[in-house]
């Protein structure tokens, strides 16, 4: 907060910030007749919409004193917005001003007592965040009188025409405001101005040497330098710089192909054999990259080319944060320091917040192999030239060429561009445009957009509107980057070539689509992904309404909404993105396992739009789970319906995170790596441990079948140890989309065709969903033994009893054979051949003996061994699960633990009470919100010492889910509130509720809808031989019965004969709208208003107050019905079959 005065001396605290839509009615207020005289009539909302900077300067109280917005053109229709350049050189003096550095204010309001400390409050916070911008104009056709806080802000633009354009032509620089630092080489004097400074920002300064600054000042030669940055002649900035850099170090830890490894090459002359060479540093010719050291062997045998080293680096950089913003004025100077060299070069920890200086700079990937705990940034020389940017001509195709030459897919991006030359259009008729970023006239970037013919589309798929008002933005301002290259050294030019192409295209929005790597769609040529994504923000794919589109007939949304599209990932630059910084995170997380919470873990970091992780990680035995293929399954296991292969598709997870393919073996604590089976070190800073639960290959009890044996002779302790014989061939553990595949192939392949029996051996629903896949494939009921063993207490298969009879109906039907209470005593009579051709089993009766084709496993679930061995080994509390606390802590405060993998404490006294009993979708959230305040700063950590909260568990409301195609072709779906798991020895117990149901199970209409003591859906059970309309029935959960159309009066009343049918009218569809969470939010607010009037009419605020008497008030009717009414309005797009004012 900082503090203006207004003209009568009144003091205020405020704060300069970014303008939000909710303070269109604040700004507003504060318009006057002078302030149209000068920008003319506006719309508030629309200018926040388009401005590329729009500012609020408020107090604590939140109130709105002044306002300022910013265009990269002059005001109103003047000139247009692609030509103010040559218009203001021509008529006045403002050469100097260009696009790169140049905005123009589009308007100020402020209160009037404060308007000339809020304008000067403004104006030094703009040019504080924008560090290239030097000018600032206004330049307005409406000519008229300026407020007195203008008028000493700006100056008058010389005239150079006469009578010229009748307009108001200003300029305010920079110099007035918040002027660039003068920059020199540091002096032993400035040592006491610096080491406050140091102090803040490093440790090496330690009290045993109080004169190291002095004694690094003092050495400056040519390979050292000091260098000091001062305003008011008091250094307030300092850097430590060296060209004494270890290059070869840095290639085996970074990426640096496209940097030359930091190498420049020199030619030499030829020595003969012995001879001594005069050449400074030939005798380090041999720090060489380690990519092309048998070729530059070769080269430095024959003694042609030396190569040393062309990069000099930072050591010590600190500044006074009220001057951070402009500590690139450092860079210009550095580089005249060192004239021979190219890179500038910083590291810094992986943990340490990104400062402003390295804004300016690249960071370059680490290596797979890297041990250094450091991120590497580098600038080039050439990154200090201006960058013009233009449409691109005809005659730049040949440096086109040469710029793209090598990238993937660079022939489309060309056959683009010609077709742009030619007909402006591609094939389809849709308009092209093609643009290059240059610099002093050569071709270092291109870009080429096209026409967004999708975005009814884009809008009903994606929540685009989360980031802009759609309304404001014409259709033909929406366009799709097709292609997009930028040389390295240009990169940090990426946001303000996308605010020129936007400007000079006369487009407000940007999209770009990202398809998995190896689908058809795919022919944009993207070089570098990361420099788009760090100016965009990635949209989230919305939740879609499945239509009865036949019954809806004419009332249908469009078929451009509702025919599906190859899935992709959607991230958006639009205008007012373009200066919007993002918060950098560099810190090194490693999720460990691909499951529902893991996935969820990292989609919530990847749709952070103001924070850029680059170093997330996740380590999965078969890698990302797209990668198997585009099918949703292979059938065989049942679905937790959190993500399909489509919803993976759509979100950026592939394009944020890098995916290390194998298992977890190791964790090493103290140098904080996790160590994976093929031998690689994946190191950490945070790491999340969700490997979940998986099936374990069954241990045989190897009892003698000779004589007489049952289950209850057995001894327990055999029960759940690990198989350490090799598995043989045709049995298989199913755990994933990957096991289902192979399983399918070798199926496919091996036994299909043949005699032999396939066992299935589990008693989860996955053992059913797996016969049903077995029969889809041709296998005969009469070949498929489904052996069952024993069951554990308390966890049934099927809650709905008609669903169980039905399922066992038809395998009775089929002749599938069913086996209880079985325990494997033996595979191939006690010798562990391969193949396995016998079981054995153990029963409460007499032994089962079963020849054997296939064994699939379905049994034995809980933590993989190499899971357990890794956390066992490393020390960390494991008690069965992995123990954690209720903010996902293990016993080491660097690594977390979430998901079924996890049992909480038994501190808290909550053993029934786990992670498994919950959504794991909905865990992986919280343990992303609980994670996030270390890293957005626009969060406030968690308060750690909070014992009242420690002492509880936490509880979630997400439903558990579980859904799959059950034996006889049945589409089964159950979806249901979370629960305690029952302890052994615990009585169950036997709530009432309120059961719906229509149908029966054998005839495969059944639905049941159970409802809790307040009416709300708490259970729902589909099964059906019809495909189900999953996303529809998810939101059903937790609704009240009377918003589901008055369910339980209708259906009491026999009014409800099907409920599939009852949920396929035309009314539900706004229930499964994903936006009418947030319609209910408004009305309950609505109603909540009114009853706190009532109860203060009363004095009573604990009165309760019956609904009629809420709407008995004809506002409060009124208020609901607007509400309405705004909803099925604004949303008509996807509710068409709802009727709204003004359509009849």
């Amino acid at each position: 907060m900082r503090t203006v005065t207004s003209a009568s001396g009144q003091e205020e605290a405020v704060a300069v910030r970014r303008s939000e839509s909710a303070d269109a009615q604040g700004i507003a207020s504060l318009i006057s007749s002078q302030t149209l005289e000068v920008f003319g009539k506006v719309n508030i909302i629309h200018l926040l919409e388009k401005a590329n900077l729009a500012v609020t300067l408020a107090n604590e109280k939140e109130d709105i004193l002044a306002h300022a917005s910013f265009f990269d053109h002059p005001v109103g229709d003047l000139v247009d917005q692609t030509r103010w350049e040559p218009f203001l050189q021509k008529h006045f003096r403002a050469e100097k001003c260009t696009p790169w550095n140049t905005l123009f204010l589009h308007l100020f309001l402020s209160q009037p007592d404060f308007s000339a400390a809020s304008l000067k409050e403004i104006m030094r916070a703009v040019f504080n965040a924008v560090a290239e911008l030097e000018h600032i104009c206004l330049v307005s056709p409406h000519v008229g009188v300026l407020e007195s806080a203008l008028e000493d802000t700006f100056e008058p633009l010389q005239r150079l025409t006469d009578p010229g354009p009748q307009c108001l032509a200003l300029i305010c620089h920079r110099q007035g405001h918040y002027p660039r630092l003068q920059i020199r080489t540091a002096r032993v004097e400035d040592h006491d101005d610096i080491t406050p400074l140091l102090a803040e920002h490093t440790k090496q300064l330690s009290a045993e040497r109080p004169y190291c600054l002095a004694d690094l000042i003092e050495a400056q030669n040519e390979k050292n330098h000091t260098v000091v940055c001062e305003s008011g002649r008091v250094a307030v900035g300092f850097i430590s710089l060296t060209s004494d850099v270890d290059v070869k170090c840095l290639n085996h830890n970074f990426d640096l192909r496209e940097f030359s490894g930091l190498y420049k090459n020199q030619q030499i002359e030829v020595h003969e054999p012995g001879a001594q060479s005069d050449v400074e540093g030939e005798e380090n010719t041999t720090e060489t990259q380690t990519s092309d050291s048998q070729q530059q062997e070769e080269t430095q045998s024959t003694g042609r080319i030396s190569e040393k080293s062309n990069a000099f680096c930072i050591q010590f950089f600190a500044i006074d944060k009220k001057y951070d913003m402009r500590s690139v004025d450092f860079i210009p100077y550095i580089f005249n320091l060192f004239a021979d060299l190219d890179f500038c070069i910083i590291t810094v920890p992986s943990l340490s917040p990104e400062f402003p200086l390295l804004q300016s700079f690249h960071r370059v990937p680490r290596l797979s192999t890297s041990s250094l705990q450091n991120e590497l940034y580098i600038f080039h020389r050439d990154g200090l030239r201006n960058v013009e940017v233009r449409q691109a001509v005809a005659a730049d195709r040949p440096a086109v060429c040469d710029l793209v030459k090598g990238l993937r897919l660079s022939e489309t991006l060309l056959q683009d561009l010609d077709v742009f030359y030619e007909t402006r259009r591609d094939l389809s008729g849709v308009t092209l445009q093609a643009f290059v970023a240059q610099v002093n006239g050569q071709v270092v970037g291109i870009l080429i957009i096209r026409d967004e013919q999708d975005i009814e589309y884009i809008r009903a798929r994606y929540n685009i509107e989360s980031f802009i008002y759609f309304s404001h933005h014409r259709y033909e301002e929406h366009a799709q980057i097709r292609h997009f290259v930028l040389e390295r050294s240009f990169q940090h030019f990426s946001k303000h070539l996308f605010k020129e192409v936007l400007r000079l295209a006369h487009r407000s929005c940007l999209y770009l689509r990202i398809y998995l790597s190896d689908h058809s769609q795919e022919n944009s040529c993207v070089h570098h992904l990361d420099s788009v994504l760090n100016c965009a923000v990635p949209v989230r794919p919305r939740r879609q309404i499945i239509y009865p589109l036949e019954e809806l007939g004419i009332n249908a949304p469009s078929r451009q909404i509702t025919e599906d599209q190859a899935p992709f990932a959607l991230s958006l630059i639009s205008r007012k993105l373009t200066m919007e910084p993002k918060v950098t995170i560099n810190a090194r997380i490693v999720v460990v396992g691909a499951s529902d919470t893991g996935l969820s873990f990292l989609e919530v970091l990847c749709f952070c739009p103001h924070l850029k992780f680059n170093n997330l990680a996740l380590v999965s035995t078969h890698g990302f789970p797209p990668d198997c293929n585009h099918d949703d399954n292979a059938g065989f296991l049942s679905t937790s319906h959190a993500y399909s292969c489509r919803d993976l598709a759509q979100l950026p997870l592939q394009s944020c995170i890098t995916v290390v393919t194998g298992k977890m073996v190791g964790i090493n604590r103290k140098s904080k790596y996790v160590r994976v089976s093929d031998g690689r070190k994946v190191a950490y800073d945070h790491l999340i441990l969700c490997t979940g639960l998986q099936y374990q290959v069954p241990r045989p009890s190897g009892v003698d079948l000779s004589k007489p044996v049952t289950n209850s002779q057995l001894q327990n302790q055999t029960a759940h140890q690990r198989y350490t014989e090799p598995v043989p061939s045709n049995l298989f553990t199913l755990n994933d989309l990957h096991d289902c595949r192979a399983t399918h192939r070798w199926l496919t392949a091996n036994f299909v065709e043949l005699e032999d029996n396939a066992i299935v051996f589990g008693n989860s629903i996955d053992v059913f969903t797996t016969v049903e896949t077995l029969l889809g494939l041709g296998v005969q009921g009469s070949r498929i033994h489904l052996v069952h063993p024993p069951l554990d207490p308390g966890v049934p298969c099927f809650s709905e009893p008609p669903v169980k009879k039905a399922v066992y109906a038809f395998l009775e039907k089929a002749e599938v054979q069913v086996h209880y209470n079985c325990v494997l005593a033996q595979m191939n009579n006690g010798d562990h051949h391969d193949p396995l051709t016998s079981v054995s089993f153990t029963t409460d009766a007499e032994p089962l003996h079963l020849q054997c084709g296939v064994f699939i496993n379905l049994s034995n679930r809980g933590v993989d061994y190499d899971a357990f061995k890794s956390i066992n080994s490393s020390f960390l509390v494991f008690d069965s699960r992995l123990v954690i606390n209720a903010a996902f802590q293990t016993s080491d405060s660097a690594i977390f633990g979430a998901g079924p993998l996890t049992k909480f404490s038994r501190r808290y006294h909550t053993d029934e009470w786990s992670h498994a009993n919950f959504n794991s979708k909905e865990v992986g959230q919280d343990l992303a919100a609980m994670l996030l305040p270390l890293f957005d700063p626009t969060l406030e950590p968690a308060d750690e010492h909070q014992p009242e909260t420690d002492c509880l568990v936490p509880m979630y409301k997400q439903a558990k889910i579980q859904g799959g195609k059950l034996p006889g072709g049945f589409n089964y779906l159950h979806v249901t509130k979370p629960s305690p798991a029952s302890l052994p020895g615990a009585p169950l117990k036997h709530l009432q509720d309120k059961g719906i149901a229509t149908g029966r199970a054998e005839t495969g209409n059944y639905f049941c809808l159970r409802l809790d003591c307040f009416e709300l859906v708490e259970k729902l059970t589909c099964f059906s031989l019809k495909p189900l309309p999953v996303s529809n029935y998810l939101s059903l959960y937790g609704k009240h019965q009377q918003l589901l159309g008055q369910l339980s009066t209708y259906y009491y009343k026999s009014l409800i004969p099907d409920l599939y049918s009852f949920f396929r009218q035309s009314w539900s569809l706004a229930i499964y709208h994903d936006r009418f969470s947030d319609f209910e939010q408004e009305l309950q607010q609505i109603t909540s208003t009114k009853v706190d009037e009532l109860r203060q009419t009363v004095n009573d605020d604990d009165l309760i107050i019956p609904p009629e008497d809420i709407f008995k008030d004809a506002e409060t009717r009124a208020a609901l019905r607007s509400s309405a009414v705004k909803y099925l309005t604004y949303n008509r797009n996807l509710l068409s079959m709802f009727a709204y004012p003004g359509q009849l």
